[in-house]
């Protein structure tokens, strides 16, 4: 290709980008939200099935080799596998960023949460070698998890924008409604951070060779991750009474929000109960972060798009509706 083309080549592409939220941005927002809650899922599976070091070394899997090897056996496919997916996540983030630039003014919010995004990724990607050359300290791997729940809940407030107008926004719920809301959120995080410590003093360290905890008693700290766990639940139900009993745009998703710590109270109950086992603690870690993409929802839906007619105004609201 001759350097005189490149430009126009440049120039068609730019063209062939959206100016708006259209179904390309939608298909790849929704891949790279769901990626991002899948790769909890295998991170999960690395450290619940002892795969931690299944790649003794970073960034190559071995000092050899930059993939696994047959030697190295099951362990080593989910460890590379894992890592494998983080690169496709990085892809699909990099996809909805580069979508986003012809409306990277226009929709400013959107544009910064998509980098936000990509920027996680990378961060992530060095993160997990600390992990790995620390010898999965268990700190370093909880400090991981937050941050790809802190991710999945950037891909869900790219999501809520995505089906909204551009253009400033007004809360659609009375001030002390919104007040509750965010408090429940923040007894959310404490959940997350508690669990996060609970599991670092359980017996899931990553690999059974090198097994390092955090010194805390595994036992008193599932009672104390209860506890935040419980008010949660109780604050999340006088949310949705609230919500319905007053019609507010956000009573749906927060109903969804409900359903989902319930489902999630019945996996913490279920895995105390019979020893930790390893797939119910992995579909506790991944419903924690729907819980928290779920929250997420919530408080954007707060508020709605400024409309200045009686008939937009509407629209704005059922917009926030669904």
């Amino acid at each position: 290709m001759s350097t005189a083309s490149s430009p126009r080549v440049l120039g068609r592409l730019v063209d062939w980008l959206p100016t708006h939220p259209d179904r390309r941005v939608r298909v790849f927002a929704w891949l790279s939200f769901v990626a991002e809650v899948l790769i909890i899922g295998t991170g999960g599976a690395v450290r619940l099935t002892g795969s931690g070091l299944g790649c003794p070394t970073w960034p190559r899997c071995t000092p050899d080799s930059l993939v696994n090897t047959p030697e190295m056996g099951i362990h080593g496919i989910i460890e590379f596998g894992n890592r494998t997916l983080t690169g496709l996540v990085g892809l699909l983030a990099l996809a909805v960023v580069v979508l986003m630039w012809r409306m990277r003014k226009d929709r400013r919010g959107m544009f910064v949460l998509a980098l936000i995004v990509l920027g996680g990724i990378v961060a992530q990607a060095v993160v997990g070698g600390i992990t790995v050359l620390t010898g999965l300290n268990p700190f370093i791997v909880g400090f991981h998890y937050i941050a790809s729940v802190v991710l999945v809940t950037v891909c869900a407030a790219f999501l809520v924008l995505m089906y909204l107008p551009a253009g400033a926004r007004e809360r659609v719920v009375p001030a002390w409604f919104a007040g509750l809301v965010h408090a429940t959120t923040g007894v959310l995080a404490l959940t997350v951070v508690f669990g996060v410590l609970t599991t670092g003093a359980g017996p899931h360290s990553g690999d059974a060779a090198a097994v390092q905890r955090n010194g805390f008693d595994a036992e008193v700290l599932e009672h104390v991750h209860a506890w935040p766990g419980y008010a949660l639940f109780a604050l999340t139900l006088v949310i949705v009474a609230l919500a319905w009993r007053l019609r507010l745009p956000v009573r749906r998703w927060a109903t969804a929000l409900l359903a989902v710590e319930l489902v999630q109270i019945a996996v913490g109950l279920y895995q105390a109960r019979n020893g930790l086992p390893e797939l119910a603690v992995g579909v506790h870690m991944v419903l924690a972060a729907l819980a928290a993409a779920t929250m997420t929802v919530v408080v954007l839906r707060l508020k709605a798009p400024v409309a200045t007619g009686s008939a937009d105004r509407r629209d704005a609201v059922a917009a926030a509706q669904r």
